[in-house]
């Protein structure tokens, strides 16, 4: 009679299978690459890592550090979703690559109805810099560069007219939308794109922080406390507004 209390009380064993399952869905998540969301007083912020190159239609070796497209669609469609989130911080520190990708990334970013933030850490070269330029507002730190170069195909040669137009069209693209998100002009994105002697052996500008801010491609040299800062401004004037329209519609 005394031994089944003893046997019946190992109930404390769902917790250990609830962290099992805890401890593989991060597991999970971290081969995915996806970041998870933290949590800060007074409001919900989701930092998006773009680290290395961004990997589009084809697939990288694995031992190169990459950001798979793939991978940020799902994470920006659940941001969008998700109404305990309320904005959006980017850590970018690219090389670029695809550009189809990369263009993606940088409409979807721009598309959101949340504030988002960029700060580029590092380097956000090439497609990179549509994506630094989609956010509502971005930074760039003091030492962090940015290339900015014409649309190419790595290790491809340019047999035939229609490959040209199509290259071409593409590189319209990139400078329509970075024009479009930016304060810097057509004409003057267009001279640090085609500019020679800046790169060796190619065509092209490398930008540092501050060059970047006084040619109106990034808004303001900080860091992430002035990004996290200007963020939550953001969010604030978010509320603001639909608390505004909110009134107005009853």
């Amino acid at each position: 009679m005394d031994q089944t209390p003893e046997t019946e009380t190992p109930q404390t064993d769902v917790p250990p299978k609830k962290d099992d399952n805890n401890s593989g869905l991060i597991q999970k998540i971290q081969s995915l690459g996806q970041t998870n969301v933290p949590t800060m007083e007074g409001s919900s912020i989701h930092c998006l890592t773009i680290v290395g190159q961004i990997e589009g239609h084809m697939q990288l070796p694995p031992n190169n550090k990459a950001t798979k497209y793939e991978h940020l669609i799902p994470q920006l469609v659940a941001i969008e979703q998700n109404h305990k989130i309320e904005g959006l911080l980017v850590i970018l520190n690219t090389v670029g690559g695809d550009v189809e990708a990369g263009l993606a990334i940088s409409e979807m970013i721009a598309s959101l109805s949340k504030p988002s933030v960029s700060l580029v850490l590092g380097g956000g070269h090439s497609i990179g810099v549509p994506i630094a330029v989609s956010a509502d507002y971005s930074f760039i730190a003091p030492t962090a560069t940015m290339t900015i170069h014409p649309v190419r195909l790595t290790g491809l040669v340019i047999g035939v007219p229609q490959t040209f137009e199509y290259l071409d069209k593409m590189q319209d693209r990139v400078i329509s939308f970075v024009t479009s998100h930016s304060k810097i002009t057509e004409e003057r994105f267009k001279e640090l794109m085609f500019s020679k002697g800046n790169l060796t052996r190619d065509i092209g500008t490398n930008v540092i922080g501050t060059d970047a801010v006084s040619d109106g491609l990034i808004n303001e040299v900080g860091g992430v406390g002035q990004a996290l800062k200007k963020l939550n401004e953001l969010i604030e004037q978010n509320k603001q507004n639909n608390n505004d329209n909110n009134g107005i519609k009853q």
